[in-house]
């Protein structure tokens, strides 16, 4: 994406100063945003899309959490509302508050509620939907202002402030402000990462090949598309989409004629997760040697918002049409078609979006170049490398096992396993603390960055899921009130401080 800073710009509006810019309205910068207005700050939440949540409100139904006594505070008032939520509406011992599973799933649209009625609560929070970032404007290695443009009305606006927040997925804002950057995979030998560069490994097991060498290659983005089971609430498919291709499908036969999967061609291609409400969660299972979005997102990251709608269209379309083949296709077995008809889109879900979900599974984008940077032997117990899980300024608890999905199709030769893929690596990822650090810039100022934080891929691969964005967003909504309190850069914040008051606000600091 071509960003430029400027010292001078022109735009039609010019919002009055806020305390702190947001720029993404994900999970992590609404816990970014609820925080600091909180403790009085007024804020400015900017996001592209219609509608705010990020992944937990766009098909993400099952919070990927392993240990949940490890994250609390503003996840946990989350998953406390969804409870609370169903609760409500269809009493204690109903199937919907079974299926929630004490709030850690839920149905999109629950999600939303709950992430709007948290920044309704705050009259400090103002909230720009359909915005997107153009410029960031840095003053003497420090950023005063963004701009920002209406998708709709085609105005520009240009928002001061005294922090700003990266919580995009795409790292957007970092890149705006020429902070320094990683994008793509580090080589084995970078950080010593066992696990780094190109990879070939057991999923859940050992590395079984690959060259360790670094790329600019990128883990599969897809959607997590939610489905109706109930006739009432569906909106089925009656045609493939534009330019529809069978034969990128028909990998998936071999993964059934293999058997190592089972015999459901279905349940081979897609993970199917059972939400409240007659509803489905749809994973695009990475496993299978015939997983078809591998590679689809080239250019994504970089690319302009134009090109990223493309390519976003491209991944709607290949995943509808995986859809539709498994419903209609007629040499696909009579037991998948059973299981994919019983599944249709939502007719109370995402209706100006077509009925299907807003915001694409951008696993991984930018990762900033931090005061400290976040690799495989501080988020794993393993031979051979030390285990540095510990940091005395912590700021929340990553706990989630290594998941990378896979970089490539399949190449010639894979019998196995996609390369790229690091499958839910349990074996050696271990609760670890995570520093502050790694959401600061090494150069840059008045910027914090909770979500495209400063990692290796490895350690992303293990970060890069919601609750822990919540928790990172969180400490950084605390930072940036501690750095205005006490005139200071946010590299500069007490740290002792910052820790005792995520305490208070009942967040997890050291694993247990």
């Amino acid at each position: 994406m071509k960003y430029f800073c400027y010292l001078a710009v022109l735009v039609v509006t010019v919002l009055r100063a806020q305390e702190v810019v947001v720029i993404g309205g994900t999970p992590g910068g609404i816990a970014t945003a609820v925080t600091a207005a909180r403790l009085g700050h007024a804020v400015t939440l900017v996001e592209y899309h219609q509608r705010i949540g990020g992944m937990s409100a766009s098909g993400l139904g099952a919070s990927d959490i392993e240990n949940r006594a490890m994250i609390q505070g503003f996840f946990r008032e989350f998953v406390d509302r969804v409870k609370a939520h169903y609760v409500a509406a269809y009493g204690e011992k109903s199937e919907a508050v079974k299926l929630c599973k004490d709030g850690y799933w839920y149905e999109p649209k629950v999600a939303e509620e709950v992430f709007e009625r948290f920044v309704k609560e705050q009259p400090k929070i103002t909230v720009l939907k359909q915005h997107e970032l153009v410029s960031a404007e840095v003053k003497e290695g420090r950023v005063v202002a963004v701009t920002i443009l209406n998708r709709g009305t085609k105005e520009e606006r240009k928002l001061k402030a005294r922090v700003f927040v990266d919580a995009t997925y795409e790292g957007d804002l970092i890149a705006a402000a020429g902070a320094e950057f990683r994008l793509g995979r580090e080589g084995r030998d970078d950080f010593g990462e066992p696990h780094a560069g190109h990879i070939y490994n057991v999923p859940g097991g050992e590395r079984i090949g690959g060259t360790g060498a670094g790329d600019k290659r990128m883990q599969a983005f897809t959607f997590r598309i939610p489905l109706s089971s109930d006739p009432e609430n569906q909106v089925p498919l009656t045609a493939p989409p534009a330019g529809y291709d069978r034969t990128r499908y028909l990998g998936y036969f071999e993964d059934l004629k293999g058997g190592r999967f089972g015999n459901n061609l279905t349940t081979i291609a897609f993970t199917v997760r059972k939400l409240p409400n007659e509803k489905v969660e749809l994973n695009m299972k990475p496993v299978p040697l015939g997983f078809v979005f591998a590679e689809e997102n080239a250019g994504y990251i970089e690319a302009g918002w134009e090109e990223r709608e493309r390519i976003t269209k491209k991944i709607r379309d290949l995943s509808l049409g995986l859809l539709w083949f498994l419903q209609h296709d007629s040499e696909v077995p009579e037991n998948a078609h059973e299981t994919a008809l019983r599944y249709q889109p939502c007719k109370d879900e995402f209706p100006e979006y077509g009925h299907f979900p807003f915001q694409l599974y951008v696993r991984e984008g930018r990762r900033l170049v931090g005061e400290f940077t976040l690799s495989e032997r501080n988020i794993t117990e393993q031979a051979g490398l030390p285990s540095e899980r510990m940091h005395e300024d912590a700021i929340a608890v990553g706990e989630f096992p290594i998941d990378s999905f896979p970089m490539q199709k399949k190449q010639p030769g894979d019998t196995v396993v996609l390369e790229g893929y690091l499958g839910m690596l349990k074996k050696i990822t271990r609760p670890y603390q995570i520093p502050y650090r790694i959401m600061v810039p090494k150069k840059v100022n008045g910027l914090i960055a909770p979500v495209p934080a400063s990692t290796t891929h490895v350690a992303f691969s293990s970060i890069r899921l919601e609750p822990t964005w919540m928790a990172l967003g969180q400490a950084a909504g605390v930072a940036a009130h501690l750095a205005m309190q006490h005139g200071v850069e946010m590299r500069k914040v007490p740290v002792k401080e910052m820790q005792e008051l995520l305490v208070k606000q009942g967040a997890v600091l050291r694993p247990e």
